[in-house]
């Protein structure tokens, strides 16, 4: 068994940052932004977000018609998570051109190729993950299932602004060693940042009794 990896940091965002437009290719729907949903009007899709330069999450999926034989239907896929390094300059999570089902289930079974557009004319390829709800409703609540998915890797926000994995990290040996890493406080935000409602609350609570003695 390998060794139990976990590394968290915290982002400091420089002042006066400017913000780029994050926008989707044809299909491809915005769902959460740094662990809030993204809003949509009562007419349309939310299809871009202003974010300033810097490391964010992002939740995204394919959701839109392509052709099944003579028919129209629409082909919706489960959300991918990027974390996702937000250039100065405008840019978009694009994928290839996808217009019939069996072409767009071809792509997503063998490995989508997401990719990122920027308006400088350059692309970068994008490592995702594929999120997996559970039960019939299983995508119903995006908020909660990315937050579960956070709380699970140990991936906090600081001012609204995704986390650098980088500072505080926590390994377990084969022997079931633990060696622990970086700054008091980053390891409290780590620890809270995998805690359950009941268990902030109770860490709420014996910080609260702290400040008396």
């Amino acid at each position: 068994m390998k060794n139990w990896l976990v590394v968290v940091s915290l982002l400091v965002l420089p002042l006066g940052l400017q913000a780029a437009t994050l926008s989707t290719g044809k299909n491809i729907k915005l769902l959460v932004v740094d662990g809030k949903k993204v809003e949509s009007s009562f007419w349309s899709e939310a299809e871009s977000v202003e974010l300033p330069e810097g490391k964010h999450q992002v939740v995204v999926r394919f959701d839109g018609e392509v052709k099944d034989g003579s028919k129209t239907t629409i082909y919706t896929t489960r959300p991918y998570l990027f974390e996702l390094d937000v250039p100065k300059e405008d840019a978009a999570i694009v994928l290839p051109r996808l217009t019939t089902m069996s072409q767009a289930k071809a792509h997503f079974q063998r490995g989508p190729e997401w990719q990122l557009e920027i308006a400088n004319g350059t692309t970068r390829d994008l490592d995702y993950v594929p999120l997996q709800g559970k039960g019939f409703a299983a995508y119903s609540d995006m908020e909660a299932l990315v937050a579960d998915y956070n709380r699970e890797q140990g991936i906090t926000f600081e001012q609204g602004y995704a986390v650098d994995l980088e500072q505080a990290t926590v390994e377990v040996s084969d022997k079931g060693e633990v060696k622990i890493s970086g700054d008091a406080l980053a390891q409290l935000k780590l620890w809270y940042s995998k805690a359950n409602t009941e268990e902030k609350a109770a860490f709420s609570q014996w910080v609260d009794s702290q400040k008396s003695q």
